[in-house]
């Protein structure tokens, strides 16, 4: 065993192969949620978990004996943010697509009265609370590296 494990500073075997099994364990239960026949809020949830399964599954690599839990954490928080930070370039690109590449709304048709009476991307609390996620997992990195240094 290494020396980080016999000091307490890293994962213990028992501990890091509870955590790969996890993992992989959310990936099987979101596909078994996709796959099953009876309900579309299943069929929902497994989608999301999907997603989120896929994200986690970065964290395998470090499910190994001797890695400190707190590499684990911060390496979750980098992930996290980085989804998120994706996730508002997504939002911002779909709105340049429209656009540029879209017929701006007929204010003639009801339709379009609607879509031009809909709220900009950026107004939608949606995206602010995507961006503040980004934003508080940036400082908790940032606190987490000054601490330690």
């Amino acid at each position: 065993m290494s020396d980080e494990v016999q000091n307490g500073r890293g994962m213990s075997p028992a501990t890091a192969q509870k955590l790969e099994y996890a993992i992989i364990g959310i990936g099987i239960l979101a596909l078994v949620m996709i796959f099953q026949p009876f309900s579309i809020a299943l069929f929902t949830a497994g989608s999301i978990l999907v997603v989120l399964a896929g994200l986690i599954n970065n964290l395998l690599p470090l499910a190994q004996p001797g890695v400190p839990k707190r590499s684990v954490v911060k390496a979750a928080m980098i992930v996290g943010m980085i989804f998120c930070i994706t996730l508002l370039v997504a939002i911002f690109a779909a709105n340049l697509y429209g656009v540029f590449f879209l017929n701006p709304p007929d204010p003639n048709t009801t339709a379009g009265k609607v879509q031009l009476a809909a709220k900009p991307w950026y107004m939608h609390s949606f995206t602010w609370s995507v961006a503040i996620v980004a934003c508080v997992l940036a400082a908790l990195i940032a606190l987490q590296g000054r601490r330690r240094g």
